[in-house]
């Protein structure tokens, strides 16, 4: 029998929405949570904006030794995961816990525990010599990636199978991916999966500007990301996370679980080609989609929506724009797309799982995100990217897609529960 996988519990924390309520409501305004960068002084940098979440630790009912021990991303990630858990009304202390896993996706990890460990260790890099006798006894924490799960594994008694995904900016596509294989395959039946990544730190911001890959649209933040538009010059960085219980659907449906979405495919590409260059015909992200509809069983004709990488690069955007037609055919001209990193913001590794969090709520409530700030369509981005406000729409299939640095290209495919439940 086909063991197939579904999402019962959902947390989310993003730039404007703290929860999956005031995230879905910032996504369906079609406004932006893009503001000058407050973590640290931006003026020494060419982009000096981002996606901050207004996030409280304390407030988020972390103690004071949950605090100390974990970096901000995985803070973000054990919160998510408490709300999903909480979310999906499931019993953790009831299952089997050899039967439920972990699977986490992160870019850049505990990125900003590290810089800060560096900046006290060095006088803020005056010091080549560091003095080891002031080391965080929590550095090994921030230094090892695999940390993230299992702090999200120690939250809910994990003890099935428990892994950390970094593929860049798929990461928060193929860690949900990942966990459905799991699923699939029976090595688990519950999965915590998701990712989160706070990569708002002078060292990254500083990577980014060197490559020129952000915008530097300082002087309008709210209005700085605006994928597929003709005026565009780069994303904007940011933080965020979210968190999904996963289940096999019998396991769902024997306790009358309500369910977001069922995931039908997922496939994952590399172009083996280049860094962070895309080729213009978008043949690799094309063949990701092909392949996650064909383990879906779904024709290219029965996809609604698209929910885009859309970055607000150049490159990005008419990568994608290439991938979609050469992927579905006329029908991309005839499938609403957006994006809503001009709302959020790019938050790396994180970013793939919001995005699947926004196409489960899409299918749930009949609505369309829209992309922010597209005034003047790029001649070259000619699909249906819905414009400024969102749109009423019924639902059934909807595909999802990330493209990452190092030539990753990921796709999935979400199908509507008819009455949200199992």
């Amino acid at each position: 029998m086909t063991r197939r996988t579904v999402i019962t519990g959902m947390g989310v924390r993003t730039p404007g929405g703290n929860g999956v309520k005031a995230f879905w409501e910032l996504l369906t305004s079609g406004r932006s949570a893009i503001r000058r960068i407050s973590f640290f002084d931006p003026s020494p940098y060419r982009s000096r904006i981002a996606g901050e979440a207004d996030f409280d630790p304390v407030l988020e009912g972390l103690t004071p030794l949950e605090i100390r021990r974990m970096d901000r991303a995985t803070q973000f990630t054990v919160v998510c995961a408490r709300d999903a858990v909480a979310d999906s009304g499931l019993g953790f202390e009831r299952l089997d816990p050899g039967r439920v896993g972990v699977s986490l996706g992160s870019a850049v990890a505990a990125a900003t525990s590290l810089e800060q460990e560096y900046l006290v260790l060095s006088g803020s890099g005056r010091d080549w010599l560091m003095d080891t006798a002031n080391l965080s006894p929590h550095m090994f924490d921030y230094l090892v990636p695999s940390v993230m799960p299992a702090e999200v594994a120690w939250t809910v008694g994990a003890e099935g199978p428990v892994a950390m995904v970094s593929n860049g900016c798929t990461s928060g596509i193929d860690s949900v991916g990942h966990a459905c294989r799991l699923i699939e395959e029976g090595s688990a039946d519950v999965m915590l999966a998701g990712a989160g990544d706070t990569p708002v730190t002078p060292i990254v911001v500083a990577c980014f500007d060197a490559i020129k890959a952000t915008t530097s649209r300082n002087d309008e933040p709210e209005r700085a990301s605006r994928p597929f538009d003709r005026t565009r010059n780069g994303f904007v960085l940011a933080e965020g996370a979210a968190m999904f219980v996963l289940e096999e659907y019998e396991h769902a449906r024997a306790r009358g679980a309500h369910v977001y979405a069922e995931i039908t495919g997922y496939a994952t590409r590399c172009n083996a080609y280049h860094m962070t260059g895309l080729k213009a015909d978008g043949r690799e992200m094309a063949e990701a989609i092909r392949s996650a509809l064909d383990e879906a069983r779904t024709d290219a004709t029965d996809i609604d929506y698209i929910n885009a990488h859309g970055s607000g690069t150049k490159q990005n955007d008419r990568h994608e724009t290439a991938a979609y037609k050469r992927s579905l055919g006329e029908h991309a001209r005839r499938t609403p797309v957006s994006s809503i990193k001009s709302m959020v913001g790019h938050s790396l590794g994180a970013i793939g799982s919001i995005e699947i969090a926004a196409s489960a709520l899409a299918l749930e409530n009949g609505v369309v995100p829209p992309t922010a700030n597209l005034h003047e369509a790029d001649p070259e981005c000619d699909l249906d990217y819905v414009p400024l406000t969102a749109r009423e729409r019924g639902l059934r299939n909807v595909l999802t897609v990330g493209s990452g640095f190092g030539g990753f290209q990921s796709a999935m495919v979400l199908r509507h529960a008819p009455g949200g439940t199992a």
